[in-house]
């Protein structure tokens, strides 16, 4: 029989219920509850008085606002947010890898680059320089995805189509549904070896700080250089703060040999906006032949960079699904490979933990000053970490940005960290990286793509449609109710961990296996079936 309620660490002072527990159920011999407390939520294993603290995950997670009884639930009526303080290095980290040996002779079929990364997919991207040039991105999407055959029936086009003939014709569509039936699908892919042409749009590039354009060009510096891409087609205007030359100085730092087809058209200098586009479809279609030449073929592991995120969580995400990729996350580090642990709001209690498992002091004093940083802007205008958690993660047992990031931290598994990287900053180090993102979803795939992820393992226990034009966003489920209400975008569900059917080893093992499938092309993601393109580049405002 699956347990009702569970303790995370010995430390804690509180358990989780993992199914609705009603008030007077009896936990244990001398704790019986004092309130009903919903599935995901925590109550109390001892008495507490005001401003003691909650205990969770072995660390600090919240303090009481009030006297709270033993086996009562906690909430924000009872409890507000507390973390545990952190400086530099105390001690050093001494990590036992797992046992990798399953995988030690496993490939991936990927796409090989001149520079040695290997793409687990084959993409040309077609990106802006400047918000202005949006709508001739916008123009050349129009004129190649349907003739390339990348286009997707319109289905919602379809429905209202439909709604209007019968509407037209004296039908009551009140209770109309989707008809799939008599829809017809897209043309086949002129180009077998190229899996899409990207179309980026963003509101930058002008208008805002020197600091964002600048970061604009790393970040599409980092896009282009990504492993996934082919190659790229830039549209400027020419006189906006991203400039050119600020680009190719960014994209030379990464790829000194110019190993990838780069094209740069500058609308000013072009002449006509049908002199800019011509030349555009011209030069991409020549790029996109040159790309089709490109087959899959075999590569070890260590060529994979998996990026680490949580969206929509829920007070299962640091049980089931986080530590479960953060299992997978140790397997990869293990073989070689690379993973991304972003979201720094979101690592707001478990500092010093991190600092402790940095390979080295420089870059547990980065991560020091990234923090401090961050959190001091956010105070700066009124808010801070501790208003982190949403109304959703609220709702569903994360009461405080301590208690959430205990959960988020835990996708990081245990293995040291090998570097700490800015916004923007591509990954230069195999092993566990920590990169300086929002907790934003799209703000925090799309700078994790950039900074070199292939794919992203993405855990929700809400669910969160997320997706990014390049990384291969793989949604991974905390409860199995989730997985079952929403399988058009979850790929993995990880709730057998919560009934106690799996353990969170065996699910990190089953996780490996299927980005292995994912990485070769054998399973295609729900975000990328769906077309979940997602592109927020971060301006440096605060964003949590």
């Amino acid at each position: 029989m699956a347990s009702k309620f569970l303790k995370i660490h010995p430390k804690d002072n509180v358990y989780v219920a993992l199914t609705d527990l009603r008030n007077g159920e009896r936990i244990t011999d001398t704790l019986t509850l004092a309130d009903d407390v919903p599935a995901k939520h925590k109550f109390l294993d001892k008495p507490l008085g005001a401003d003691e603290e909650v205990i969770m995950y072995g660390g600090v997670v919240g303090k009481a606002m009030q006297p709270i009884a033993a086996g009562g639930v906690i909430g924000t009526h009872n409890i507000k947010h507390k973390a545990t303080p952190y400086s530099g290095k105390t001690k050093q980290y001494s990590w036992t890898p797992p046992d990798v040996s399953k995988w030690k002779n496993k490939t991936f079929m990927g796409y090989h680059r001149a520079d040695g990364q290997v793409g687990t997919a084959n993409y040309w991207l077609v990106v802006p320089l400047v918000f202005c040039e949006n709508r001739n991105v916008d123009v050349l999407k129009q004129a190649f995805i349907e003739e390339l055959g990348f286009g997707k029936p319109d289905i919602y086009k379809e429905y209202v189509h439909d709604l209007v003939r019968r509407f037209k014709e004296g039908e009551d569509v009140k209770d109309a549904s989707l008809n799939m039936k008599g829809i017809p699908t897209s043309s086949g892919r002129v180009f077998q070896n190229i899996d899409g042409v990207k179309f980026l749009s963003h509101q930058g590039g002008c208008g805002g700080t020197r600091q964002d354009s600048e970061t604009l060009c790393a970040l599409i510096a980092g896009y282009i250089h990504n492993p996934n891409v082919a190659g790229a087609t830039v549209l400027s205007l020419g006189c906006q703060n991203a400039q050119i030359e600020s680009l190719q100085k960014r994209w030379q730092s990464l790829d000194p040999t110019n190993s990838k087809p780069v094209i740069i058209l500058d609308q000013q200098q072009s002449g006509t906006e049908t002199e800019l586009l011509t030349q555009a479809i011209q030069k991409t279609f020549n790029g996109l032949i040159e790309a089709n030449k490109v087959e899959r073929k075999p590569a070890p592991l260590s060529k994979l960079v998996v990026g680490l995120k949580c969206g929509g969580s829920d007070g299962f995400s640091g049980i089931s699904a986080n530590p479960a990729i953060g299992h997978t996350s140790d397997l990869l580090v293990a073989l070689g490979g690379s993973t991304i642990l972003s979201e720094f709001p979101e690592l707001c209690g478990v500092e010093q933990d991190l600092i402790n498992r940095c390979d080295e002091v420089a870059a547990g004093d980065l991560f020091i000053q990234l923090m401090r940083t961050y959190s001091n802007a956010a105070e700066a205008v009124g808010s801070g970490f501790d208003m982190n958690p949403s109304p959703g993660n609220i709702k569903d047992g994360l009461i405080t940005d301590a208690m959430k990031s205990a959960g988020a931290a835990k996708k990081g598994g245990t293995a040291p960290v090998a570097d700490v990287l800015q916004y923007a900053e591509y990954i230069k180090k195999p092993g566990l990286n920590l990169l300086c993102t929002p907790g934003n979803d799209v703000e925090s795939t799309t700078g994790t793509t950039g900074s070199g992820a292939q794919i992203i393992l993405f855990t929700t226990g809400l669910g969160t449609p997320t997706g990014n034009p390049v990384s291969q966003v793989i949604k991974l489920s905390t409860n199995s109710k989730l997985a079952q209400r929403m399988p058009d975008i979850i790929d993995f569900n990880t709730g057998a961990v919560i009934t106690g059917e799996k353990t969170i080893e065996e699910t990190g093992e089953d996780i490996l296996d299927f980005i292995i499938d994912v990485a070769s092309g054998k399973t295609v993601a729900k975000s990328v079936e769906l077309g979940q393109d997602d592109f927020i580049p971060w301006k440096r405002g605060v964003s949590l």
